[in-house]
């Protein structure tokens, strides 16, 4: 995934977010001055409302004492989900916000946070601000202020001095974990001041944690990610060329190295106002690019770097396997338990696991065994052992030696692991990877044969109680809890309530829920449908497929039919968001969709009554996506795949992945082409602008189709250059002609209201005029066919008409109320 979308880079998404986010102004002003102080529940916030500094509690807890900080957040973003962009006293936190200040020293004009009034735990510690008693030429304490700009940057100044680049301090100088908009990284060749970003402890412990990402120490151009303890580069952005870094090729227009004689650093451009984003360094080691969703009330991965989690040098710790295929990555090894949960429930897993068994290591006969892991990477710190040349020596050669962790023996001969084992990572084929293999892990006997005395258990427990452990392992899934951004969550794996929003569901469990994606519905161009099965319902489980389109179609769905319902409008049940894993979850539809009911060989004919409804139905799902939701929803991509049928053969509209919202300020916009051929508007094929009535188009020729039950047009004929089969030209001269009745589908056998079967034709025939002010809009078409609305007859389609070689003439006529 290309680097660019980890700072402005972003840009293709940014047309995705949501404008119109509230801002939550708490303080009002933005600048504390001398004989001024910031505190309990007191913030500041920038002018544009963006940002807000105050004391926070990290989420997480830990369990222990709670700890406060002060930090920067990005203040349009719910309060209980705030996020800090920046943190003061990261290392010294404090017990109780009521008893701690931030202010301006009267002593030396430093910004200071102090506690019980009496001892300071955290100061900017600024050499450039003179004594109150010094000469007037110099910056005096009492003219010093500190003001929250509306980039985030807490900036410590001379009121005196009306000059912005007269700063004392600020923030961007000291980033902690987060880059903003307009913030640099890099260094300082005057001062020696080096601007890096560097992870947090844990979720909960804002104390600097144990990545980096910092300028080349080489000197190279290039920026790396180091395990700061070890001082292991994994991850590089590539030597900067002139125009981007090597391996980002595609960097977006704003974004800048800068090297000259004082400074050598990366900035990012600055933050446009209809979208929320940040770029982190999280406590996993990945660096991550946000976006805020408002739809879902949560940050969204839009990129990360390096991809996979287990590329991080040491993210799991010693002993540990890391699976990017399961959540979380990190797992023990068999014969290893956790060292510390606590850690790893924040996030923070570098403290890897630890033996549950001693090894024997008393004489020269060890009595202790090794443990097979199949398909994994192997650690890279491998010592070589020329003299085995068998896999048995190999595994002597290991036990003679205490310190001795593990082996692996295959082509490259025998090779040992001392002490720790760091970076094992499981593969899906041991073929994928040139360093994989089958690594056999060091165990006390005692150990080895504990385990397969459960393994025994396991199978004979299997055998025994079969119905039980069922019962109770259903029993285990209902009450699946997992933490998340410093909240508990409960995924009850029940069918869910209406109104109660949807769920977000873990990867794991829908790979349960669908028995590893196996019993597959259909597919389309970005992704496949498939069968799960909760504690009491059916869903249908969609998976979308690449990176970059799969990402767009899953932001699409979720901001649009994720907020909405209406009966003939699928449900959203929930979505799952892991890594690469876009999944949607819906409500199961047990007759298929409308094409596979019209156009399929199966014994299904519906009759005249059932269809009609149909077409109601949809055109009632169109009428609200347009006119009675908070923003206009265009589908976009209206045809009979897309409509659904429920076990009464209600239609629901689903696969919302290539809709356009638009706010109610605008009524039409520009867009790339999007939909299915033969259901096109003409203005999609121009180019020009466009409005809801591209789904009018769509609508009017599935109108069609469901009236004469096959497809409007063959590809035959259309290979040949023949359209004189085209149906919805057909149809608009049969109704000329006052022929409808030839028109609808032979397998119906004259069982049809041909009342009905006219009024269909003519609202067909008018939604696909070329003219989108000549189609009505979906609310008119419903009262059509309720028969509300009476109808004049509809010219032929100039367009269509010309195409199928016809000669009639075309005079403009319009829908006349009753």
């Amino acid at each position: 995934m290309a680097m660019r979308r980890l700072t402005i880079l972003l840009e293709l998404l940014f047309s995705l977010a949501i404008p119109g986010i509230p801002v939550v102004m708490v303080a009002s002003r933005d600048t504390i001055s001398p004989g001024e102080s910031l505190a309990g529940n007191d913030r500041l916030v920038s002018s544009n409302g963006n940002y807000a500094l105050g004391f926070f509690q990290a989420g997480g807890g830990g369990g222990g004492a709670p700890t406060w900080y002060l930090g920067t957040w990005l203040n349009r973003v719910p309060r209980d989900v705030v996020t800090p962009v920046w943190v003061a006293n990261g290392d010294s936190p404090i017990a109780d916000p009521a008893t701690a200040e931030l202010a301006v020293s009267p002593d030396d004009g430093n910004l200071v946070i102090i506690v019980a009034k009496k001892s300071i735990a955290w100061s900017t510690s600024t050499a450039l601000v003179a004594n109150a008693t010094t000469t007037t030429n110099t910056t005096t304490a009492a003219a010093v202020v500190a003001t929250l700009s509306d980039g985030g940057n807490l900036i410590l100044r001379s009121s005196s001095n009306a000059s912005s680049s007269h700063i004392l301090w600020q923030s961007f100088d000291h980033p902690t974990n987060s880059l903003l908009p307009g913030a640099k990284i890099g260094r300082d060749k005057v001062t020696g001041l080096t601007r890096r970003l560097v992870s947090r402890k844990s979720t909960a412990d804002q104390a600097p944690g144990a990545y980096s990402l910092q300028l080349d120490p080489s000197g190279a151009a290039q920026f790396v990610l180091v395990e700061l303890t070890s001082g292991v580069v994994y991850w590089s952005s590539g030597e900067w060329n002139g125009r981007f870094f090597d391996s980002i090729p595609d960097m977006g227009a704003g974004s800048a190295f800068v090297s000259n004689s004082r400074e050598e650093y990366f900035t990012s451009p600055t933050e446009t106002a209809t979208v929320i984003t940040r770029l982190s360094l999280e406590v996993s080691g990945q660096l991550k690019s946000f976006l805020w969703y408002d739809g879902l009330q949560d940050w969204v991965v839009a990129a990360s770097q390096p991809k996979s989690q287990c590329d991080v040098h040491a993210t799991c710790g010693p002993f540990a396997v890391c699976d990017d295929g399961v959540l979380p990555s990190c797992g023990c090894m068999e014969g290893f338990s956790v060292r510390s949960p606590e850690d790893w429930e924040l996030e923070d897993r570098t403290g890897g696991c630890a033996r549950d068994t001693p090894l024997d290591c008393n004489s020269n006969t060890s009595s202790d065994k090794f443990y097979s892991l199949p398909c994994v990477g192997l650690p890279h710190n491998a010592q070589n052992m020329a003299a085995a040349i068998s896999a048995d020596e190999c595994s002597q050669a290991c036990l003679s030696n205490c310190s001795c962790t593990a082996y692996s023996y295959g082509k490259g001969g025998c090779s040992v692991w001392h002490d720790e084992l760091y970076n094992v990572k499981q593969l899906s084929d041991s073929s994928s990877d040139g360093n994989g293999g089958v690594l056999y892990i060091r165990l006390a006997e005692k150990e080895l044969q504990s385990s397969e005395m459960k393994k025994s258990g396991k199978i004979t427990g299997v055998a025994i109680g079969a119905s039980t452990g069922g019962a109770l392992l259903l029993i285990i899934l209902l009450l699946i809890v997992w933490r998340r951004e410093g909240k508990w969550f409960t995924l009850t794996l029940e069918k869910p309530e209406v109104g109660v929003g949807i769920i977000a569901f873990r990867y794991i469990d829908l790979q349960r829920a669908t028995k590893n994606f196996s019993e597959k519905l259909g597919g389309g161009s970005f992704g496949s449908v498939f069968k799960g099965y909760l504690s009491d319902s059916t869903i249908a489980v969609k998976r979308l497929d690449g990176a970059r389109q799969g990402e767009k179609q899953f932001r699409a769905e979720v901001n649009s039919i994720g907020i909405i319902q209406h009966i003939n409008l699928v449900k959203l049940v929930g979505f799952c968001c892991e890594g690469d894993n876009r999944l949607l979850v819906y409500e199961y539809m047990p007759n298929s969709s409308l094409d596979v009911c019209l156009f399929k060989a199966n014994d299904i004919v519906l009759d005249w009554t059932t269809r009609y409804q149909i077409a109601i139905g949809v055109a009632r799902g169109l009428a609200y996506l347009h006119t009675s939701c908070r923003d206009c929803i265009i589908h976009c991509d209206i045809k009979p795949e897309n409509i659904l049928l429920d076990a009464s053969y209600v239609p629901k509209i689903a696969d919302f992945g290539m809709a356009k919202i638009l706010g109610r300020e605008f009524s039409r916009a520009m867009t790339t082409m999007r939909g299915t051929i033969g259901y096109l508007a003409p203005e999609w094929i121009s180019g020009t602008v466009v409005t809801s009535k591209v789904d009018v188009y769509s609508y009017g020729m599935v109108l069609f189709e469901i009236i004469s039950g096959r497809r409007n047009s063959s590809h035959e004929n259309f290979r040949d250059g023949d359209f004189s089969f085209f149906f919805p030209m057909q149809a608009a001269r049969k109704l000329l002609d006052g022929d409808v009745g030839s028109l609808v589908d032979a397998s119906l056998e004259g069982g049809v209201n041909l009342v009905e079967v006219e009024r269909a034709c003519k609202i067909a025939c008018w939604c696909i005029q070329d003219n989108e002010f000549d189609r009505p809009t979906m609310g008119e078409v419903v009262q059509s066919l309720e028969g509300l609305l009476e109808l004049d007859t509809p010219p032929l389609p100039r367009l269509l008409n010309a195409i199928t070689g016809g000669s009639h003439p075309v005079t403009p006529e319009y829908f006349d109320s009753l």
